[in-house]
């Protein structure tokens, strides 16, 4: 391969580890602290927050229009730029000197200027929360947090479903199938618990059987997370009121910054009937999240309560269509048939957690205790509603079997003690190849600093999380990448001995220290891909780090250190090799 060519390959790896880096540095340095704790916590609580904000800077334009001729301040010129967009839309001239009257003559309503707004602090929120997703992570030791892992007792959840059932459902009863679909859904209704109470980005995963891990970073009290982790989700229905939700929703769109306060409180509550309350109304959007598609107005008596449902099932109509049908206890039944006698016609919601999950008529009245929600479902969206009635039927006690909480400071002083071992690594390491080999040690940093630049770029690129025992490996790393470019100086101080000349003593010393370098780091590569998949925890992080960073060293000792020397030899024409004591040339 031509020098050019060597050269060409080492730019387009600097650059491509940038693009993976890029995320990172934006993240870590680019974006303020309270944007990063924004993007941290849980999409509703960025939207909400996004409708506050917005709310209040159009309270605040309302009142500058006020004045004819005042103009927005420096904070709002960027909405200049969409009233003028707008204009053109509108083939109308755009204003030469825009007041604030002009900005809002350029939107349809309150709403549209609401929602142009409100998507301007969304778009800078959601793009730091893609920066952190695409970023290196801090473990828990670094940036403290806590883990709880918690038991679910299957056994009971199993005891208590048995005794619901009655003698034929017994009979095909599928243990196996219902321990599986419990623990799914426990470890479903944790993370939508969590994300609901809006700590920062938390991992929740299932551990074995019949466990659950759970990972928090960040600050977070440990009462109020044992208390939201062995609580129960609420699931009842309600009767929707459908006159009071339609003349809601025009109210809403007409006052969109003056409905709601800071907090998700009606301003005004003689907008909805006194027997009522406004709840949203969700679905899950494309990457499996709540989303707020509306309101509605409901009744605040329970017509039933979750605790009367038994299985939830997603199954096929006579025509074809998809239909999600649950069924009740005997008194669920009882209750249910008595109360869709009463109400034919009207809608009846499901209310999980404060959310409106599906808003379904009521047909007929229903006594069989078999019930079947239709309304033109996806497969997709059908799965979603089972999962909701499920997560009723399906009682699983929950128990903290384990925490550990680790505080920030902690992890913002192993931060620091990791840095520092790593600048003091590569000082030592700078002390010993400039003494020992001279002005050829620079090479060797260099690449060491390229070495640590290449892997955070991989790590980055993979979203691993940065641990303790992560920088353990990479500081392992540095000292086996200079054992690579001291064999290679070794053997080309060998060849200067024997009387060959700058370039020929590069070329065989880079040629014959290769294989010897293999051998040594595929060694160390194959017991670090058997630690990273054996190993657990701390050993894991210590593997991972290790094995990237065996490739990356491989990298820059042999092709980047060489295209150093070869850069002095061809580019600046020197003749000789500053590569150790008592060699002459």
């Amino acid at each position: 391969m031509s020098k050019r060519s060597r050269f060409v390959i080492l730019l387009a790896v600097l650059g491509i580890c940038l693009a993976f880096l890029w995320p990172s540095i934006s993240w870590y340095g680019r974006t303020p602290k309270e944007v990063q704790s924004l993007a941290l916590g849980s999409t509703e609580k960025i939207k909400d927050y996004a409708n506050a904000k917005a709310s209040e800077d159009v309270r605040t334009i309302k009142a500058l229009a006020k004045d004819s001729s005042a103009k927005l301040g420096e904070e709002f010129a960027w909405l200049e730029k969409a009233a003028a967009k707008n204009y053109k839309k509108l083939g109308e001239k755009v204003p030469s000197d825009m007041t604030v009257s002009d900005v809002l003559k350029a939107f349809s309503g309150e709403y549209e200027f609401l929602q142009v707004i409100q998507g301007k602090y969304r778009d800078e929120i959601l793009a730091a929360k893609k920066n952190y997703d695409n970023s290196v992570k801090l473990g828990l030791d670094l940036s403290g947090g806590m883990n709880v892992i918690v038991h679910a007792d299957l056994d009971a959840a199993v005891a208590d479903h048995r005794a619901s059932l009655d003698e034929e459902s017994l009979k095909n009863f599928d243990e196996a199938e219902f321990r599986k679909e419990a623990m799914a859904n426990a470890v479903e209704n944790l993370a939508g618990r969590v994300d609901r109470f809006g700590l920062s980005s938390p991992v929740i995963r299932q551990q074995g059987s019949d466990r659950i891990y759970i990972e928090i970073p960040g600050a977070a009290q440990a009462d109020s997370i044992n208390t939201l982790i062995q609580g129960r989700g609420m699931l009842n229905f309600h009767l929707t009121n459908m006159e009071a939700s339609n003349a809601f929703e025009s109210y809403y769109y007409s006052h969109p910054t003056s409905t709601f306060d800071a907090l998700g409180n009606l301003i005004d509550p003689t907008v909805i009937p006194e027997d009522c309350i406004v709840i949203g109304q969700y679905e899950k959007d494309a990457y499996g999240l709540d989303e707020r598609i509306g309101y509605l107005v409901v009744y605040k008596d329970v017509a039933l309560e979750g605790k009367h449902l038994q299985s939830a099932n997603v199954g096929y109509g006579e025509l074809g269509d998809i239909q999600v049908t649950f069924n009740l206890d005997g008194e669920g039944s009882q209750i249910f048939g008595e109360f869709t006698s009463a109400h034919k016609g009207e809608y009846l919601a499901i209310v999980s957690d404060n959310k409106v999950k599906s808003n379904a008529r009521i047909n007929d009245a229903i006594t069989t205790g078999r019930v079947s929600l239709t309304g033109n479902f996806t497969a997709e969206e059908a799965n979603n509603i089972k999962k909701v009635l499920q997560t009723a039927g399906l009682n699983v006690p929950l128990e903290v079997e384990s925490q550990q909480v680790i505080g920030a400071s902690l992890g913002e002083a192993a931060i620091r003690q990791g840095i520092l071992a790593i600048i003091l690594g590569l000082g030592l390491i700078l002390i010993f190849m400039l003494f020992f080999y001279k002005a050829s040690g620079i090479n060797a940093v260099l690449a060491q600093v390229l070495n640590l630049y290449i892997m955070f770029a991989i790590l980055s690129a993979f979203n691993y999380t940065l641990t303790l025992s992560s920088i353990a490996g990479m500081i392992l790393t540095i000292g086996m990448a200079v054992d690579a470019n001291v064999l290679v100086f070794e053997r080309i101080k060998e060849e200067l001995r024997s009387g060959k000349s700058r370039p020929v003593a590069i070329s065989m010393g880079f040629d014959n220290a290769f294989w010897a370098i293999m051998d040594s780091n595929i060694t160390t590569f194959i017991a670090a891909i058997f630690l990273s998949q054996l190993g657990t925890g701390s050993v894991q992080g210590f593997a991972v780090s290790l094995a990237i960073g065996v490739l990356s060293s491989v990298f820059t000792a042999l092709f980047v250190s060489r295209l150093l020397f070869d850069f002095q030899t061809d580019v600046l024409h020197i003749k000789k090799v500053s590569i150790g004591w008592g060699i002459k040339q």
